[in-house]
């Protein structure tokens, strides 16, 4: 499994897009007959297809315009109706689907041969011993060292039916020969939950990354953690989380509200109105609860926040969310593809829709976070703009807004320091994650015998870490870069990274949040200082 690139992204844009998969079903109000009549516009659409692949001078491949074609309708719709293509359903089924079958590693092409970043814990090459810097030679009596396999033929070359095994051939570092390991191939958890531990004595942090089908059980696992752990507090992070199925947001948000409140309600175009209502099963209705949100949580995420913001429950901490109360359902398009289309809108309990405009077209509508930046609203939330007629009150009489996304009780500015563009594409081109990589192999064992606990609280990354990184970019970037501006950011960067490649799931979050000013934030209100 390639290596997860971890980073906070100035703009998630589309990728949001790619966050829903809701439930519903869709009537088209044409009759059968006229649909399917010679003189229809789909007709119309068939007619020109043939003529092109029959009588059009050259050879045209026909299924890629189609897929123009498709994607043209599109976009003269709404920004979320989206065209996935079938050479692209496998890896967006798997992410949504929260597992995927096989051996269990997190890996990325080293020089010339596939290098283990870490077995990922408990999972089938974690079992049979295979470690972080290993380099794997051979499966099945294939080569997988040379430079003739990419990324997609290596991960197929590992993937393989559910409980088949796998002859693997293993360089490891000391080793005069090769080791032989078989693995069983099995499900592999993609987490949606990044980390669940406690902040102080009595307030627990669960992160969510986005609402898949695993997301829920996840999350009851990690809440049951912190439960048993003494937590009275929880905070629910879903900062850059875009979003996911709506049914496992009513879920969680289950988990927070008493019986019988409404978490929201959708209505198609006719006018049709379907109610959702929390259950008898939250484990959580009465502690103190905390959501964190930005800019770039969207729909799921924002349908958590709104649900609980209107019922009065908890506390919403950040910046203005995304901005998205747009429902999809997922089509079968006949060839293996799917369309999701938007066939309602969402409103939170109190009625609003928190959907931003679009009317503009969707270069203005995915650029709207440069407008936000530009207006100052990242930094004084009274340029927030509001429209009074969008304005509507929460049972307790707290005036809350519609009209493009989910405003925060308490506003936290954004963290320059952290948002900064270069690190972002360090992060984003992987920079980070190979350098780490590249030093841990010169002598993996000196962090041999630092605990999780310790490398998080006590461990500083030597300042030569630091200039040895800008001398490895230096060397692989036509940029010539200081960190003169940042160089205490790039340390951080540098050590939730060490972290992650360390001891995995969680310990990366656990680093960056010992200097995020939100985590402050919340930790300061718990405590009853502000």
């Amino acid at each position: 499994m390639p290596y997860k690139k971890k980073y906070l992204p100035l703009i998630i844009g589309v990728a949001v897009a790619a966050g829903i998969f809701i439930g519903g079903k869709l009537d088209f109000s044409d009759t059968p007959d006229k649909l399917f009549s010679k003189n229809s516009k789909k007709d119309k659409l068939n007619r020109l297809i043939d003529y092109i692949e029959y009588d059009y001078v050259d050879d045209i491949n026909t299924d890629s315009i189609v897929d123009v074609t498709v994607n043209g309708i599109l976009e003269n719709l709404d920004p979320h109706s989206v065209y996935i293509p079938k050479e692209d359903m496998q890896s967006v089924a798997e992410n949504m689907k929260g597992d995927f079958v096989g051996i269990g590693i997190s890996f990325y092409p080293y020089r010339d041969s596939i290098a283990v970043i870490r077995a990922i814990e408990d999972g089938p090459s974690d079992k049979a011993g295979i470690k972080g810097g290993d380099r794997i030679i051979m499966a099945d009596g294939d080569t997988l060292f040379g430079n003739r396999l990419n990324d997609g033929q290596l991960v197929n070359k590992l993937k393989g039916p559910l409980n088949s095994k796998v002859n693997l051939k293993v360089f490891r570092k000391g080793q005069s020969k090769l080791l032989n390991f078989t693995v069983k191939r099995s499900h592999i958890p993609i987490k949606s939950v990044d980390a669940v531990y406690m902040l102080t004595s009595k307030l627990g942090y669960i992160k969510i990354n986005r609402f898949a089908e695993t997301t829920y059980k996840e999350f009851k696992v990690g809440l049951d953690k912190l439960l048993g752990l003494g937590a009275t507090e929880i905070v629910l992070d879903l900062r850059d989380n875009p979003g996911g199925f709506l049914g496992i947001a009513e879920q969680i948000v289950d988990e927070f509200l008493e019986d019988d409140k409404l978490i929201l309600f959708t209505k198609n175009k006719r006018g049709s109105i379907e109610k959702s209502f929390a259950t008898d099963k939250g484990d959580f209705e009465n502690g103190k609860l905390y959501v964190l949100i930005n800019e770039n949580s969207a729909s799921a995420s924002e349908i958590v926040a709104g649900a609980l913001q209107d019922n009065d429950k908890g506390t919403i901490i950040g910046r203005r969310s995304y901005g998205k109360g747009l429902v999809q359902r997922e089509m079968d398009l006949g060839d293996g593809s799917v369309v999701r289309l938007t066939v309602s809108r969402y409103y939170t309990p109190t009625g609003r829709s928190i959907q931003r405009p679009y009317n503009k077209g969707n270069k203005d509508y995915y650029d709207e976070y440069f407008t936000r930046m530009d207006s100052g609203e990242l930094l004084d939330p009274e340029k927030i703009q509001v429209a009074d007629s969008l304005k509507f009150k929460t049972p307790k009489g707290k005036t809350v807004y519609g009209g493009g996304g989910i405003i925060p009780d308490v506003f936290v500015p954004i963290d320059n320091s952290m948002q900064n563009e270069t690190l972002t594409f360090l992060q984003r081109r992987g920079f980070i994650g190979y350098f780490i990589f590249e030093t841990l192999e010169k002598n993996r064992k000196i962090y041999g015998d630092i605990s999780r606990q310790d490398f998080i609280d006590v461990f500083e990354v030597p300042e030569k870490m630091v200039y040895d990184f800008q001398e490895y970019l230096n060397k692989r970037t036509e940029s010539k870069l200081t960190f003169v501006a940042y160089h205490e950011e790039v340390k951080q960067y540098l050590k939730a990274t060490l972290a992650d490649q360390l001891y995995g799931t969680g310990a990366f979050e656990e680093v960056l949040n010992k200097s995020d000013i939100m985590i402050e934030e919340v930790v300061e209100l718990s405590q009853g200082k502000k």
